[in-house]
């Protein structure tokens, strides 16, 4: 039987093109970490650092009836690696990675954190800031000899646009080019806090940034614009703040969807709110959560500009309702009773309640620069990418111009996922990704951009430097200029 290595190897060989995973995973040595956290940012780090690995700890440990009565849900346990030592010393170890990363078929890897994930989400704003600080410090000296084919990604807290931008700018300054943005920032309901503040910690409502929003993030944006980084998100969608995925006995319900679930709501902001036109040339990635949800949010969003756009509510305003003609078809087709009710109110000048409209904001698109469905159409397209999984079959659906409105392909970015427990043999993911081509799902241009080409466009379009002095350098030139000489 061919091994993983050996697939990999042969399809690689066949290839026409480099492969770049935009979504691998490190995993932390906690140890070593927390003596560098310290010794990077002081106990304010280490306290941030140990913060989610205590609570996620004590959830597990508390046992079944303990988490129902208090409505935990059930945490991520055995979620690493194990048995295949190899790989787990992979992920833990970069000169392992770097050797590695032929074998697997991949030409350069974004590496997110996996303890780290959790650190923008610390509620303690020194504690926060410390450890998303001393961590990023930590990643770029732990990585900093494996540049040339890896990058990890820092973690940007968000509590605050000036937190977010202060972090940027230290992130720039520190050599990394990857950024993970805190999102679905928990906030307390002001009127609750008023009432009962002891329970205001306990039931936040979620920020996700682009709507509604106590803070303007614009400046955020602006920066990641200046510094040449392309904001992603890779936050949890489960838990009590969330309602669903809540689950005491089950962390499979709970981990299922969680990552779209949390996508979704952020995107839907962006776009919502007004993100995507203000900074339109700014590129947005959503990771490990697939195409699928973007496939049906892209048509939502249409299907809902069509009806809720401002002209269109002229067919809903309660004032151009015809109670006489209505009264007419009710004494046409109604019951006699249903027929007494609407000829009493009638008589007090309505047949039916009249609903209310908002003192302020009927027009819900006024801020998105939609003019036409075309702008939102291109507003989705050209600045949202999708990180998909490689054993996701739901892939294909985003290269199906047949499928999807207005004929487009969504953006989708290539993610191995390696280091964590959805990964059982690192050197797999590559060949199973090409599963889509091997059942004709898509086509050998489809998985050109998705393994390749999208993952270019996101993270050099607004840092044509992104590459500079990696195994990829004279692949992004040619890949641009190609793409210039095709314009």
């Amino acid at each position: 039987m061919i091994n993983g290595s050996e697939n990999a190897k042969n399809l690689k060989a066949t290839l026409k093109h480099p492969v770049i995973d935009s979504d691998g995973h490190w995993i932390e040595y906690g140890p070593h970490l927390a003596r560098e956290m310290k010794r990077i940012g002081g106990e304010a780090a280490v306290e941030g650092f140990m913060y989610f690995g205590n609570q996620i700890a004590g959830t597990v440990a508390m046992g079944l009836e303990a988490r129902r009565e208090e409505r935990h849900g059930q945490e991520a346990w055995w979620s690493l690696p194990t048995k295949n030592t190899r790989d787990r010393a992979t992920a833990m170890m970069p000169n392992l990675m770097r050797e590695r990363l032929d074998e697997f078929g991949i030409d350069f890897s974004i590496l997110y954190p996996t303890s780290g994930l959790g650190l923008p989400q610390i509620p303690d704003e020194k504690a926060r800031c410390a450890a998303c600080f001393a961590f990023n410090t930590y990643a770029a000296e732990f990585f900093s000899d494996h540049t040339y084919q890896m990058t990890p990604a820092a973690v940007i807290p968000m509590h605050t646009p000036e937190e977010a931008v202060a972090e940027l700018e230290h992130v720039k300054e520190l050599g990394l080019k990857a950024v993970m943005m805190g999102s679905l920032i928990k906030r307390p309901i002001p009127a609750l806090a008023a009432r009962a503040p002891e329970l205001a910690d306990e039931f936040p409502w979620l920020d996700v940034l682009g709507l509604d929003s106590p803070y303007d993030y614009d400046p955020v944006w602006q920066c990641c614009l200046d510094l040449g980084f392309s904001p992603t998100f890779h936050s949890s969608g489960r838990g009590r703040a969330f309602g669903f995925r809540n689950a005491p006995s089950s962390f499979v319900y709970n981990h299922i969807g969680h990552f779209a679930a949390a996508s979704e709501a952020v995107c839907k902001a962006l776009i919502l709110g007004g993100v995507t036109h203000r900074f339109s040339t700014l590129k947005f990635g959503f990771l490990e959560g697939g195409a699928g949800w973007a496939c049906q949010l892209f048509a939502d969003l249409l299907g809902h500009f069509e009806k809720r756009r401002i002209d269109a509510l002229d067919d809903l305003n309660p004032d151009n309702l015809d109670d006489d003609s209505l009264l007419e078809y009710a004494r046409r087709y109604a019951r006699d009773d249903f027929i007494k009710i609407m000829e009493t109110r009638a008589q007090r000048k309505s047949s039916v309640r009249r609903a209310s409209a908002p003192a302020e904001g009927l027009d819900e698109f006024a801020v998105c620069g939609f003019a036409t469905e075309e702008n939102l159409v291109r507003q989705f397209v050209d600045g949202f990418y999708f990180g998909c999984e490689a054993d996701d079959p739901m892939n294909a659906w985003a290269f199906k111009r047949d499928y999807l409105p207005h004929g487009v392909q969504l953006n989708t970015l290539f993610g191995s996922d390696v280091g964590h427990f959805d990964v059982r043999d690192m050197a797999g993911v590559l060949p199973e990704a090409y599963e889509l081509v091997d059942d004709n799902l898509i086509d050998e241009d489809n998985f050109h951009d998705f393994v390749f080409g999208n993952a270019m466009r996101f993270l050099s379009q607004n840092n044509r430097e992104f590459f500079t002095d990696t195994s990829l350098e004279q692949e992004a030139k040619n890949f641009w200029q190609h793409r210039n000489a095709a314009a």
